[in-house]
């Protein structure tokens, strides 16, 4: 027995060490890894780093922010302000909110601060984008591109973007099971950037397989920056590769017509802008124009999309209320052809042959409409947020930013916390931008909302984004109802961008003609 005891006593004693050296050396790199840190705060800058944790070594606090999701930043915020230093995916990160400090970041732009993307997006995306260019290059870049989001282009695009709702609304009554909203609306949005904004022809089965394609580059634009076989990188190229044989075809089109002919298409509207002021694109950043085209309006379109039909469905009052304006300005009428046969998609064009009532003009008379769709990108921006990188060290809300750091302002954070929108912030209320509402948010609270960012690197597409969200809205009130296809609403994934996480299960049903409810009605 007594040796049996001691042997015992050996091996508690032996693990009781190790647990305590490991504990030691644990303790002693956490203490290294914050000394690290602390000590790389610009010393020629009196402020102190911003207050937050960099986690555990190396790691940081990624598997935190990938466990906690939104709650991660939320959780950190109510401990440490508006503005706090963390460590993700290998980076030292200061997270900031608030409408003044997200002024400073997003008017810093080129001077305190420059965009930040990761190698793999510039790797498939190009060199020649918007995205990846900086300082004057970028200024003479985003005047090319301004043009084929004008206002002159946006009356062009409207009526083309009523046909295609209208006809994907109608194919939605058609399907006699449950409709996976985002699905469709990725297939939606890839269509009509495809073939509105690119002026690509496509019939379905190539616009089905182009949408695959695409949407497996978009996949892969975070992924490591590895190209060996089978790495998200790799099937990233050949996606993009893929595109570009498909895109060179159009381009060589576009190029070859005469340049007396009016641009119909925001890629031509680009070719036409850029000879104008003397800076003759080559097919190269033509195709990584039209691919960043593509992911400018992919994603983020479909997620305000699904946002919009998701909290109509959950305030029906709002509904009523786009009806009542419609019908005050004589446009509740929907069209009342037969809706197409099931899973039928003939290219984006209504093929029932009504024409479009809705117009740039029209939809600026749409005011309770406007307001829904500014409500929705409030309460469900597509995008959390951005990334900068420090330029050089700086000021905000009395700490330092050392130079070299990354910087993630937030959208949601923002939109949550802001007290200009006295009535809750978390509720959905559309009338909170209503202009003759004494509480309505003013010009000078722009900082408080910020779905397209702001300063130089704003949206060049919002305009056609909210013309787009609009429209759907008037199709959809005036066309159809709909109704959840599942028990309950599905939870909301926000990273990296806002979508159900299980999708969207609706049933559609078509409204009855005006003839038929006015009948009711007697």
């Amino acid at each position: 027995m007594f040796p049996w005891g001691l042997s015992c006593l050996s091996v508690l004693w032996t693990v009781g060490t190790a647990l305590l050296c490991a504990g030691l050396l644990l303790g002693l790199a956490q203490h290294l890894w914050t000394l690290r840190w602390t000590l790389s705060r610009d010393r020629a800058c009196p402020l102190p780093l911003p207050k937050g944790s960099m986690g555990w070594p190396f790691f940081g606090e990624t598997l935190h922010w990938l466990v906690q999701g939104s709650r991660f930043h939320s959780s950190r915020r109510e401990r440490y302000g508006t503005v706090f230093k963390t460590h993700l995916l290998g980076r030292p990160v200061i997270r900031v909110s608030g409408a003044e400090n997200v002024r400073t970041i997003l008017l810093g732009e080129h001077r305190l601060v420059r965009s930040q993307w990761p190698q793999s997006t510039h790797i498939l995306l190009g060199s020649h984008t918007l995205l990846g260019a900086v300082g004057e290059p970028h200024r003479r870049r985003r005047k090319v591109l301004a043009r084929a989001f004008s206002r002159a282009a946006l009356e062009r695009y409207v009526p083309r973007l009523q046909g295609a709702l209208r006809r994907e609304v109608r194919s939605w009554c058609a399907v006699p099971g449950p409709v996976e909203v985002y699905r469709a609306a990725k297939a939606l949005t890839f269509r009509m950037a495809a073939c509105i904004l690119l002026g690509l022809r496509l019939d379905d089965v190539q616009c089905a397989e182009l949408a695959c394609t695409f949407e497996q580059l978009v996949e892969n634009l975070f992924s490591l920056p590895l190209d060996v076989p089978f790495s998200g990188l790799r099937k990233g190229i050949r996606a993009r590769d893929h595109m570009h044989r498909h895109l060179e075809e159009a381009i060589a089109e576009k190029l070859g017509e005469d340049e007396a002919e009016e641009p119909g298409d925001a890629l031509h509207l680009i070719i036409h802008s850029a000879r104008e002021l003397g800076h003759e694109l080559s097919v190269q950043e033509l195709k990584e124009s039209a691919m960043e085209l593509l992911f400018a309006a992919f994603f983020t379109t479909a997620s305000a999309s699904t946002s919009l039909i998701l909290l109509l469905l959950q305030h029906p009052m709002a509904i009523t209320k786009i009806r009542q304006e419609l019908a005050a300005q004589g446009l509740h009428h929907a069209c009342n052809c037969v809706p197409p046969a099931t899973g039928v998609h003939a290219g984006i064009a209504p093929d029932c042959g009504c024409p479009p009532d809705l117009s740039l003009e029209a939809l600026g008379r749409l005011r309770y409409v406007d307001c829904v769709v500014k409500e929705v990108l409030r309460l469900l921006p597509p995008v959390s947020g951005g990334y900068r990188t420090a330029l050089r060290t700086f000021e905000l809300d009395g700490y330092q930013i050392p130079k070299g750091w990354s910087v993630m302002y937030s959208i949601r954070d923002t939109h949550e916390t802001a007290a200009v929108y006295r009535s809750p912030p978390e509720g959905f209320d559309p009338e909170r931008f209503s202009v003759g509402r004494d509480d309505a948010p003013g010009a000078a609270c722009r900082f408080h909302y910020i779905p397209f960012g702001g300063g130089a690197r704003s949206c060049l597409g919002r305009e056609l984004a909210q013309a787009m969200l609009q429209l759907l809205a008037v199709e959809l009130v005036r066309t159809a109802s709909w109704e959840l296809a599942t028990p309950a609403f599905p939870a909301m994934q926000t990273v990296p961008i806002v979508h159900p996480v299980d999708g969207l299960q609706l049933y559609f049903h078509p409204l009855a003609p005006p003839a038929a409810q006015e009948e009711l009605c007697l």
